[in-house]
């Protein structure tokens, strides 16, 4: 295949590009650019189809011409996780848009795989209504999303964003497009208002980002013709498009709720983690989520700087105040009632000790990653109450401290490696902390890495359900056309 693409001359390639225009109009067909990329693999051509007939020609054309095809979103995760083994025409889904069958009080709606997570959310807000959906990568599409089944901080409460899932619409590799799950039609009379966002439900070892299509459903996958609807649909969460071309989610929806408190409380070390989550589980205030910030810490001041100076004022946690420099924070969202939120977070501040302070606003760190690009991006999920240990394996291992951040009330932090280490140094680091989790039932995922890192370097550690993985693969895109590579064993 790899060949047949590469042989492609001239005037082939030309009328390929003519074809793809008329398929999505000329405006939306061309060669690609140097940023049209995938994990560093440089695309033949990009196209931008109008909807999901014109999706479903392109992947017929792509079949008929024996060519790859790799979806892509807004591109926020495009350098995520393995490289594909070829991209020859990249499938733009940001025309694949919109949000369907969502009248006021409905608790479903169905989505445009190519639409903004934030354009959902404002149009969903019209009638005070969200998804449970936080992903933290600033500008990713739906579609994006589910592909790398990208979890934000609401992952304590309502599961990864797969768990929301009622339905999918989707292109398999022949462009057929296969409806599998319910529509948000069929759905609205069916579907009730905060049902069904169970905590495990479809969430894959590595806590959602870096995506593990190995646990989303794949137990379902035993061979031609036995692959049930929804199990397909989670299946498609976390597989970074090899899989099928997702054109559109039917997704649950929740009311917005009135009241949100942040309760935040410094912390020094990782084992004192460990007991705050156990504390804040068994304080019975319904978290919505319980996250965790330990940053790199600063040294302290030379000049201790009094409590009342501006810069510090209500800020426990600031060396200048405590004397010593806190390694962090863990911070509880408590969502509800304005009157019953209030009540709970009373309730928890008492437990947490003097220490804590209530805001209703989020730190600036709230949902966002602690890597930043061209680092070597980590994702540990491990049971809460090893979350210590993966933490004390990692600073071991490296030597120093590394900055976490992540759900410590669901077992799913990420961290951040230096970009400047060399890929082996970097192997070794896994090599520790992969030995110190699997005794301890937790993986940890390279999410993204430089280059060299991500080609010297096992990503995904061991991964039991591999062999069931291929099977979907072989059934859903038996001759490898869709992302061929990017999912875990080379597929």
């Amino acid at each position: 295949m790899a060949d047949a693409a590469r042989s492609t001359d001239r005037l082939e390639a030309l009328d390929i590009t003519r074809k793809l225009a008329a398929i999505c109009g000329t405006p939306f067909a061309r060669f690609a650019g140097p940023a049209d990329e995938v994990a560093g693999r440089i695309a033949r051509w990009v196209a931008v189809p109008g909807g999901p007939h014109a999706a479903a020609e392109v992947l017929r054309l792509a079949a008929a011409h024996d060519l790859t095809v790799v979806p892509r979103g807004a591109g926020t995760k495009i350098d995520w996780g393995a490289a594909p083994t070829q991209v020859d025409i990249m499938l733009d889904t940001g025309r694949l848009a919109g949000v369907w069958h969502e009248p006021r009080g409905a608790a479903v709606a169905e989505i445009g795989a190519g639409t903004p997570l934030r354009a959902v959310q404002a149009t969903l807000a019209r009638t005070n209504r969200r998804l449970p959906v936080d992903a933290p990568s600033p500008g990713a599409t739906l579609g994006g999303v589910l592909a790398a089944d990208e979890s934000g901080p609401l992952r304590h409460r309502h599961g990864s964003p797969c768990a929301q899932l009622v339905g999918v619409r989707y292109l398999d590799a022949d462009g057929e497009l296969v409806s599998v799950g319910e529509s948000g039609t069929e759905a609205l009379g069916r579907a009730t208002p905060g049902s069904g966002g169970g905590r495990a439900s479809g969430r894959g070892p590595a806590g959602g980002a870096g995506g593990d299509p190995g646990r989303s459903g794949g137990d379902a996958i035993l061979g031609r013709g036995e692959v049930p609807g929804l199990d397909v649909a989670r299946l498609l969460c976390g597989s970074q498009g090899g899989l099928g071309v997702l054109v559109s989610a039917t997704m649950r929806v929740h009311a917005v709720p009135a009241g949100r408190l942040w309760v935040s409380r410094p912390v020094w070390t990782p084992l004192e983690v460990h007991d705050l989550v156990r504390a804040v589980l068994a304080a019975g205030v319904d978290p919505a989520a319980v996250e965790l910030d330990l940053p790199v810490p600063v040294p302290l001041p030379r000049r201790r700087i009094p409590p009342t100076h501006p810069s510090v004022v209500n800020r426990p946690d600031h060396p200048a105040v405590t004397g010593r420099p806190a390694a962090g924070s863990l911070v509880v969202l408590l969502e509800g009632g304005p009157a019953d939120v209030t009540e709970r977070a009373e309730r928890l501040t008492a437990v947490l000790g003097a220490e804590a302070i209530v805001s209703h606003h989020a730190p600036e760190w709230w949902g966002r990653y602690p890597f930043a690009p061209g680092d070597t991006a980590l994702c540990i999920e491990v049971p809460i109450n090893d979350l210590h240990a993966a933490v004390y394996a990692l600073r071991d291992a490296t030597g120093g401290p590394v900055p976490v951040r992540g759900s410590a009330g669901a077992g799913t932090v990420h961290a951040a490696l230096s970009g400047a280490l060399p890929p082996e140094r970097v192997a070794s680091i896994l090599t520790a902390v992969r030995s110190v989790l699997i005794a301890r039932r937790g993986r940890c995922v390279v999410v993204a890495a430089p280059a060299a890192v991500r080609r010297a370097v096992d990503l995904w550690g061991e991964l039991p359900t591999l062999p069931r993985l291929r099977s979907a693969k072989a059934h859903l895109d038996p001759h490898h056309r869709l992302a061929p590579g990017r999912l875990p064993g080379g597929l």
